[in-house]
């Protein structure tokens, strides 16, 4: 289960998409699968929801992943 370190520096939502965003480039989760839900993301981090969106926020501000209204957030091919 990732750890989100509450002593580091780092906020909790930066360490959340660092550790979706790692595994998008391992493909762990490869182009158009869907991250986790966040009830999964909240039970595997252990982090409230709004952390869990604020770290899905940054991905699609990288252009990492999109919304899918009403199927889920899915990760976008690599351009």
């Amino acid at each position: 289960m990732p750890a989100i370190d509450r002593e580091s520096p780092v906020p909790p939502y930066i360490q959340v998409a660092n550790d979706l965003r790692a595994r998008i480039e391992s493909g762990e989760i490869p182009p158009g699968r869907a991250l986790p839900s966040l009830v999964k993301l909240e039970d595997e981090f252990g982090a409230a929801r709004d952390t869990l969106r604020k770290a899905v926020q940054v991905l699609k501000d990288e252009g990492r992943v999109q919304t899918v209204r009403g199927m889920g957030v899915f990760v976008l091919p690599l351009e």
